[in-house]
């Protein structure tokens, strides 16, 4: 409590209701939270399925045609198609009126980039012509983007970082399995 009003919080946010004076705190906490609802959340949900997504096509392919241009095709196509298909579902899911979510087009922009971005960065070391090579660095830029959603996560929804690179990791780690697994398959 503070001066007698009750405190909540949402995600890192911390909420107060402050007295009559204070309309400038209330307003700086609406655009904090319409910043997270409006941007950062569709950003978030678009890099999340972005790596994760992507990986299954990419790494199939890769494991099982060991030419890392057929891969990097594969990948390219699915971030591209996740991107589109992404950026449609966000931006149709509501019109932001009753959500207080923002513009739809907007979101959907966001999201789609983010979804996009989130694919293409473990497929474009597949434009080295070697295989090896080309998956070890497509692992590391795997690590890159678990580590960045996991201190995404932390800095602007205030989850623990190592409950959410625990999660997304989980996630990567299942579909990494299936991919090996159909990639495999002769």
């Amino acid at each position: 409590m503070t001066a007698g009003r009750p405190r909540g919080s949402i995600g890192v946010m911390e909420t107060t209701f402050p007295a009559a004076g204070q309309a400038g705190t209330r307003r700086g906490q609406r655009d904090q939270r319409s910043f997270l609802l409006q941007r950062a959340q569709p950003a978030m949900a678009g890099l999340i399925d972005g790596s994760l997504s992507t990986l299954a096509p990419v790494f199939a392919v890769a494991f099982a045609t060991h030419q890392t241009r057929y891969a990097f095709l594969a990948g390219l196509a699915t971030a591209i198609g996740a991107g589109v298909s992404m950026a449609f579902s966000e931006g149709l899911s509501d019109t932001g009126d009753l959500t207080g979510r923002g513009r739809p087009y907007l979101r959907g922009a966001i999201t789609g980039a983010g979804t996009f971005l989130g694919g293409a960065l473990h497929t474009l070391p597949f434009l080295i012509p070697q295989y090896r090579l080309a998956v070890l660095l497509a692992l590391a830029a795997i690590a890159f983007e678990l580590l960045a959603l996991a201190w995404i996560r932390r800095r602007f929804f205030g989850a623990s970082f190592r409950s959410s690179l625990i999660s997304v990791t989980l996630g990567g780690a299942i579909i990494a399995t299936i991919s090996a697994a159909l990639g495999a398959v002769r």
